[in-house]
């Protein structure tokens, strides 16, 4: 979804002439054009114009980010103001956003070491709850009380035991 936000195609020159191609044909050196309003296709580094661009997509920065010869552009940011002529230095995988993307599939994919210990601990610890549970409804069943007392105990262990057991269940 992320990689969504990146435009399609890029307008380049190639032979002296300005040709518009798919995003994945740019080549690191290409020469790319951005007039105002257009978002930026991949990374670079300006060499003709100057311009404001609207970074807030990849940094969250509200405010457009001022630029000029020698600064960098971040691909899917959009340019607010000025007509850009950059250099390509990064592209396809290399480029920030697809790094952003990377990060966040590999932090969906993987858990925090406390998720992970929280896991095994209630892996042992909610059956031993239930069968303390069981055991302790059963046991006032045979001492002669009532069905309702027993399944009383049943829940009052549960839940002093395991109080997020009762909104699980």
């Amino acid at each position: 979804a992320l990689m969504g936000l990146a435009p399609k195609t890029a307008t380049i020159i190639r032979n002296n002439a300005e040709i518009t191609i798919p995003i994945e044909e740019v080549i690191v050196g290409d020469i790319v054009l951005v007039k105002p309003g257009e978002k930026v296709p991949i990374d670079g580094e300006i060499i003709d114009g100057s311009t404001s661009i609207d970074e807030s997509m990849l940094t969250g920065e509200s405010i457009p980010v001022e630029k000029i010869v020698g600064s960098s552009v971040i691909g899917a940011s959009i340019n607010k103001t000025g007509f850009i002529k950059y250099k390509a230095t990064k592209v396809g995988k290399d480029t920030a956003l697809a790094q952003i993307v990377r990060l966040v599939e590999e932090a969906q994919g993987s858990k925090a070491p406390i998720a992970k210990l929280a896991d095994v601990i209630s892996a042992y610890f909610v059956p031993i709850v239930i069968m303390l549970a069981i055991i302790a409804s059963i046991g006032w069943l045979i001492s002669g009380e009532t069905t309702i007392f027993s399944l009383t105990i049943f829940i009052a262990v549960l839940v002093i035991a395991c109080p997020c057991a009762l909104g699980l269940a």
